[in-house]
């Protein structure tokens, strides 16, 4: 029998439909920014076609949505904190972490350059604005302690996301909850300088600053195993060619193209985990410890119970 040229093609396109893709959902920890470029890049780039995933990126209408939505099933993953992810186990969400976005910590203690706060102990009697409570309070007091200081010896004041106003405007001598890579840039953009005081040298046990998580019950591990792997591919593109990253990255949307997320950009890419799906247990074990140590937990969750290295298997 022979067909028309039209009806053979449409013979051929029917046989040998598309390889089905594995659909996974990916939430944010709030709008996309550069700290988001390995997943961004590796959508632009097809490594999540070649890893045969179709990635749905979602953002978040209150930051502190990710890790409920995750653990509600509503996402496959989140992007959170490791301190975030001691605190949400023990208060019984069913979260693990799964890959690590940035593997050093991004918050810092700023202060303004030329204020009256020249190293911590300059904080007595001041006062410190805080984004969130619970861990950055956590955080703060462990600095404080490190430098003689108690937690009665500043004020401490709530002041959501306004970090740089804050500072500036002198409501507050000191801000906890800072990320180094941007509200310094914005500092500098205002006109005005500032300084941090690093956690992990104050204090503070180093810890992952972004991670993924996921719900152990409802997770494929080999799904995510794929994702990881496709973002470590992105990691690598944007590690050996930072600019034409940086330009596809970019590109997406008009508003990533502003001064600060150009000045963010050389802030971040250096520090995106290399290994996104590598567990060091160790990191996870100290957190867990410190967290104990400082009566914000009660402590004692083994690491298998906040963190899994999805390639070896720990997601079964």
């Amino acid at each position: 029998m022979k067909y028309p040229f039209a009806a053979l093609a449409l013979v051929v396109t029917t046989a040998l439909p598309a390889a089905a893709q594995d659909r996974l959902s990916v939430m944010l920890d709030w709008f996309v920014n550069p700290d988001h470029a390995p997943i961004i890049l590796a959508q632009e780039l097809g490594y999540f076609a070649d890893a045969g995933l179709e990635v749905e990126t979602v953002t978040p209408s209150d930051p502190n949505d990710p890790p409920r939505m995750v653990a509600a099933g509503r996402v496959d993953l989140a992007i959170s904190y490791q301190p975030q992810l001691h605190l949400s186990r023990h208060n019984d969400l069913p979260l693990r972490r799964v890959g690590t976005l940035i593997s050093t910590p991004l918050t810092c203690l700023v202060v303004l350059a030329d204020g009256p706060v020249q190293d911590m102990a300059d904080l007595r009697g001041g006062k410190v604005g805080f984004a969130v409570a619970g861990v950055q309070e956590v955080m703060l007091n462990a600095m404080l302690a490190h430098n003689g200081l108690e937690p009665g010896d500043v004020e401490q004041i709530n002041i959501g996301w306004s970090i740089s106003p804050a500072l500036m405007s002198g409501q507050v001598d000191g801000v906890i909850g800072a990320f180094r890579n941007f509200e310094l840039n914005q500092l500098q953009i205002e006109g005005t300088e500032g300084r941090c005081f690093y956690p992990e040298a104050e204090g503070v046990p180093a810890y992952d600053e972004l991670i993924y998580v996921a719900n152990p019950d409802r997770m494929d591990a080999q799904v995510i195993a794929r994702f990881l792997d496709a973002t470590e591919r992105a990691t690598g593109f944007i590690l050996n060619h930072p600019q034409q990253a940086w330009n596809i990255f970019s590109a997406t949307a008009a508003e990533l193209q502003t001064e600060l997320n150009i000045r963010a950009w050389g802030d971040t890419w250096p520090r995106f985990a290399t290994r996104p799906a590598a567990l060091d247990a160790g990191r996870y074990a100290r957190f867990e410890a410190f967290l104990a140590q400082r009566g914000a937990t009660a402590g004692g969750l083994p690491v298998s119970e906040l963190a899994v290295d999805v390639t070896a298997g720990g997601g079964e």
